[in-house]
């Protein structure tokens, strides 16, 4: 069996994919796509690829796998547009800025019996796998402190800095989230605070930082507190989490780690993060192909997504806000 794939978006995503896909014999790359067709033309010519607008791909009647790599706006039309047209659909998160139209979206791949498959490569990246496998020696766990600052002295003016087309951006941000609810379960009720400064300059409202500060509180009675950040002002990069627990506490800063108990500190590493797109393409193939099972499914990555349009409501209406089950 021969896979015929195409790929939505020219960006850093849409290459990774790209890269992984033309490597794998079972697999046809038939074509690039974009809003902008130059961009698509220019990227076609990089990687040997035909060019064409993502209409166009739908009447390909060869073509049954599509990759979804573009600004986060246009992510529910376009998986939208794949499930009616009979394609199978991998989409980077989040799967639409609507946590409706997410909700129907899954309901409509299941269906047809499509497979939709939203990216969430931290649930197979070196620091996640770490976590999770020495979570069980902290004990019943009871706080999370989790902190990412991407900060960028000026600000780059891309889609990523432009409400309209990145969405909320802990919606954006939602790996932080799925992580959580990967290794804690569901989430019982949220607070949110957050500042976002515009740039005066920008017709199109860019933003020049974005800073948000989350408490989730977990049906396990876990605390945890999610802030995030990206822009200028905030000078130093940082990825830190730690989860305290009833025995110990699992810390890590970056890919170094320490995990906490009664016996003393003993250190700990992830693996780098290189490589896991193309782990993640490789997963789907495989699923396609002979059935092995996806390490996350739609559903999951809804969930996180309800838990995102949950802090959402949170800083609109500066009051706790129950998430859905």
């Amino acid at each position: 069996m021969t896979i015929y794939a195409a790929v939505i978006g020219t960006g850093f995503a849409a290459r990774k994919r790209v890269e992984a896909l033309q490597e794998m014999p079972q697999v046809h790359v038939c074509a690039v796509a974009s809003r902008q067709l130059v961009r698509a033309q220019h990227f076609g010519a990089q990687h040997q690829l035909a060019a064409c607008s993502s209409d166009d791909l739908w009447h390909d009647r060869q073509l049954n796998l599509v990759f979804i790599c573009t600004v986060n706006a246009d992510h529910g039309a376009l998986v939208q547009q794949a499930l009616d047209h009979g394609k199978n659909v991998i989409v980077e998160y989040p799967l639409a800025l609507d946590v409706e139209q997410a909700t129907r979206l899954v309901e409509l791949a299941r269906q047809r019996q499509l497979l939709l498959h939203v990216e969430h490569i931290e649930l197979i990246g070196g620091l996640h796998m770490v976590m999770k496998h020495h979570l069980s020696a902290i004990g019943a766990p009871y706080y999370v402190s989790y902190r990412t600052f991407a900060p960028k002295q000026p600000a780059p003016g891309t889609w990523s800095y432009c409400p309209t087309l990145l969405g909320f951006p802990l919606m954006a941000a939602l790996s932080r989230i799925q992580r959580l609810t990967n290794l804690l379960g569901p989430v019982d009720f949220v607070t949110c605070q957050g500042d976002v400064e515009l740039d005066p300059e920008s017709e199109l409202k860019y933003f020049r930082r974005c800073l948000y500060s989350a408490r989730l509180r977990f049906c396990n009675g876990t605390l945890a507190e999610l802030t995030y950040g990206k822009g200028e002002g905030l000078w130093q990069r940082s990825r830190y989490i730690e989860i305290r627990g009833e025995q110990g506490c699992l810390s890590f800063d970056g890919n170094h780690g320490c995990l906490t108990t009664a016996t003393g500190e003993h250190p700990l590493k992830a693996a780098p993060r290189q490589g896991l797109f193309q782990k993640d393409t490789q997963m789907v193939i495989d699923y396609l192909l002979h059935g092995t099972p996806l390490y996350v499914q739609p559903e999951d990555s809804l969930y996180a997504l309800r838990v995102a349009a949950a802090l959402q409501q949170a800083v609109e209406l500066n009051k706790p806000v129950q998430v859905e089950a």
